[in-house]
């Protein structure tokens, strides 16, 4: 596969990975380096990437508790305590060896420790390989809200090696998924059609879904990193999705959803939004809502839950002059950005989804 140039930076696929990275580090005159990662991928991933790592460097390892729960700023301090101690300067690397949580809150680290250190993300979860770690978004949640605080701020290379895939659990693949399928839905309509019928599904050809997912992400960033505009078109299944992700992670009672799981119902959801905006047809929304049910299990909502994630709506980062902006789609394949929805809507929503 091919490297994607991206903005001001590369994304290395595969056996190109690190070739590149061992070239970039022996061309540099780093002091030392630092590698960010989680209990999982420390003990998963890391001996994997260990030993396709060549330097004389002094390498330091930092490890965090895994879960989105502790994508915080908490953790950050602790993390630039360890780096303080461990004497990192500004001419230390940072590599972020994880999955999402790993991308995002590393990157935020590196891009604030000194006012800003070199990182280098290497993504092992299809989660961030098609999503987190590509267009330099980084950052933290600020208590169950998402990506509260963080920073736009790209690495200096992203390193996609799919043979990490062999150790993510079968629920983090499906939650990969879902961003493979919003893109499909958003952007290119033949590339949603290959995940219609699974059953039939080729797993052979699937590095190279990965590729076009990333090269679609890396062609909507491009056009617009600071996201004013066409970025937006990302957000579609994330602004309910991400309120029913912040509520099941606040509630004791209920079980925390991977990001996939929420951002799935997220797109039903809005998919209905668009079909009684008059932007998607009922055929398409019917479909949309058949694949994504196939594939994830229903989440239950009653209705005492449904105040409070509209409650968490009005925190969403992408709300402007304190109105809900929606990204939705008009048709298959298309997007339309800045879409208002009243709230009336928005339950009936609710309400079609449960049905």
């Amino acid at each position: 596969m091919q490297t994607i140039q991206a903005n001001n930076y590369p994304i290395y696929f595969n056996e190109n990975a690190y070739t590149a990275l061992n070239e970039y580090i022996s061309n540099n005159k780093f002091s030392n380096i630092f590698i960010i990662v989680d209990n999982h991928t420390n003990e998963h991933c890391l001996p994997i990437f260990l030993s396709n790592l060549e330097t004389d460097l002094t390498i330091e390892i930092i490890e965090f508790e895994s879960g989105e729960e502790n994508k915080n700023i908490e953790t950050c301090v602790q993390i630039w305590n360890v780096l303080t101690e461990l004497k990192a300067d500004r001419k230390s690397l940072v590599l972020n060896v994880g999955g999402g949580v790993v991308t995002d809150l590393g990157g935020f680290v590196a891009s604030t420790f000194k006012r800003g250190i070199e990182f280098i993300h290497v993504p092992t979860t299809l989660l961030a390989m098609v999503d987190a770690s590509v267009g330099g978004k980084n950052g933290v949640d600020l208590g169950n809200l998402k990506n509260q605080i963080g920073v736009i701020n790209v690495p200096k290379m992203v390193l996609i090696d799919t043979q990490y895939l062999e150790t993510v659990p079968q629920n983090e693949m499906r939650s990969g998924l879902a961003e493979m399928l919003k893109h499909g839905l958003i952007y290119d309509a033949s590339y949603w059609k290959t995940f219609t019928d699974l059953d039939a599904f080729d797993f052979a050809d699937f590095d190279k879904l990965i590729y076009r997912s990333v090269e679609i992400k890396n062609e909507i960033v491009m056009q617009d990193p600071t996201e004013n505009n066409i970025r937006k078109s990302l957000n579609f299944g994330h602004t309910l999705g991400h309120a029913i992700e912040s509520y099941f992670l606040e509630n004791e009672l209920k079980t925390t959803l991977l990001h996939g799981e929420a951002i799935a119902a997220g797109m039903i959801l809005e998919s209905y939004l668009s079909w009684q905006k008059g932007l998607l047809k009922v055929d398409e929304y019917s479909q949309i809502k058949a694949c994504i049910k196939h594939i994830y299990e229903d989440i239950v909502f009653d209705q005492k839950d449904i105040d409070p994630i509209f409650e968490l709506l009005v925190h969403d980062k992408k709300n402007e002059y304190g109105e809900i902006q929606f990204a939705l789609i008009e048709g298959i394949g298309k997007i339309k950005i800045n879409q208002l929805v009243e709230n009336e809507m928005i339950l009936q929503a609710f309400e079609d989804y449960k049905n």
